[in-house]
């Protein structure tokens, strides 16, 4: 119960620091050569993104905006700046995906597509691709994406912090076998064109996963890859010293190489200090047994914990220099629970590929969007950066979810 009203007051204080945030802009700082344009602000909780050939922005909303939760954002005039912003789909949620002349979008129930006419979907006939997932509140955000053979790949987060049978309270003991993970804690894969789809007609195709919102598909490796978020509450266990216990576990890159590929949670976190998977304190670890956790598939990366991964792009274009070709951009969101120390995140860092493993150390790429250094609580920060997408020319788009602003990030040599 302790643990519940801690949440319940740390999510009021960010709340309330949400309101107050300063009304000056940032400076995003880039790498050499790198260039940011604002193209457009205050669109509301603006999640995912997807770039149309000829340059139409498409924005997935968490909140109904004039009662839409799809915008489509368009450059009429080549200047830059977005003139001609129309919306639809009544329905919120944080996935949205453009492949094979349809628009994806999806709710924290289910997905829907939209057939492109032109440069116009048809959103007077959507159609239901997949339909009644879980819901429960926490982690139900469903993130999307779709390789080249046809299949949808849904994320459907556990609602759950480490599958106890009191949620977030510390010493209670997880369920065992955890019975959320036939219906959640994974990545599912269904039929990309196939309507009213349920879980019985999809595959389980990742489990042990908590929760994934950054996802995409690696067509350099033919893989999927995502971006787990670590759980919350390791601190509380005191099994590691407050500077090290804030770091753990590690937010991770994982690829998905193939179907029943088994990830852990939750009965194991990643300590990328050991480089291993070791048991969660609610099913008896103490920080350095391994036990059960030695069979299950480890990430590609371990991140700082906590920093909320939020978008991930393997970039294809030619804009940019040579070595970020099929590397991976990832947009982490920003903690709020990493007390004592301050919270860390709000950029968008850049993973160098080759031969399709990470080739170096992670990098900041872009940075500045929380708009001041030493944040202790994320309602401080003016901008959280939240999707990416990749435009026709080759440009990076980044958007925010606090006040609903894009930027598109170009290189000139």
């Amino acid at each position: 119960m302790k643990k519940v009203l801690f949440l319940m007051v740390a999510f009021a204080l960010a709340a309330a620091g949400s309101a107050q945030k300063p009304t000056t802009d940032v400076s995003i700082s880039l790498p050499a050569g790198f260039s940011s344009t604002v193209m457009a602000k205050s669109l509301g909780r603006a999640r995912h993104l997807a770039v149309n050939s000829n340059g139409d922005i498409y924005v997935r909303l968490e909140r109904l905006k004039n009662g839409n939760g799809i915008l489509r954002l368009r450059d009429k005039n080549g200047d830059g700046k977005i003139d001609d912003t129309t919306g639809f789909g009544n329905y919120v949620g944080t996935g949205i995906a453009l492949k094979g002349g349809y628009l994806y979008a999806s709710s924290n129930t289910g997905v829907f597509r939209y057939k492109m006419n032109g440069t116009e979907p048809d959103v007077a006939h959507p159609e239901t691709i997949v339909k009644d997932l879980v819901d429960r509140g926490q982690h139900n955000s469903k993130s999307i994406t779709l390789d080249n053979a046809g299949n949808l790949y849904v994320n459907i987060g556990a609602p759950s912090n480490a599958c106890q049978g009191q949620d977030r309270v510390t010493g209670a003991p997880g369920q065992d076998p955890c019975p959320l993970l036939e219906i959640a804690g994974g990545i599912w894969q269904f039929k990309a064109d196939k309507q009213n789809q349920s879980y019985a007609e999809g595959v389980r195709y990742a489990t042990g996963i908590r929760n994934v919102v950054g996802l995409d598909w690696n067509t350099a490796t033919n893989t999927l890859f995502a971006m787990q978020h670590g759980r919350d509450g390791l601190q509380d266990y005191k099994i590691f010293p407050d500077s090290i216990a804030v770091e753990l576990p590690a937010e991770e890159m994982l690829e998905v190489s193939k179907a029943g590929d088994n990830f852990g949670w939750p009965y194991c976190f990643y300590n990328q200090f050991e480089a291993k998977k070791v048991l969660n304190p609610e099913y008896g670890g103490d920080g350095k047994k391994v036990g059960r956790c030695a069979d299950v598939k480890p990430p590609v990366i371990g991140f700082p914990g906590h920093m909320a991964p939020n978008g991930l792009l393997f970039y294809t274009g030619s804009q940019f220099p040579d070595r970020y070709k099929n590397g991976a951009f990832v947009a982490f969101h920003g903690s709020w629970n990493r007390t004592p120390l301050n919270q860390k995140g709000f950029f968008v860092v850049f993973v160098p590929f080759k031969d399709g493993k990470p080739s170096g150390d992670w990098e900041v790429f872009a940075n500045g969007f929380a708009g001041k250094e030493n944040i202790t609580s994320p309602g401080q920060a003016v901008y959280r950066p939240c999707g990416l997408a990749q435009g026709p020319d080759g440009s990076l788009y980044v958007s925010d979810d606090v006040k609903g602003t894009i930027w598109k990030i170009s290189y000139k040599k």
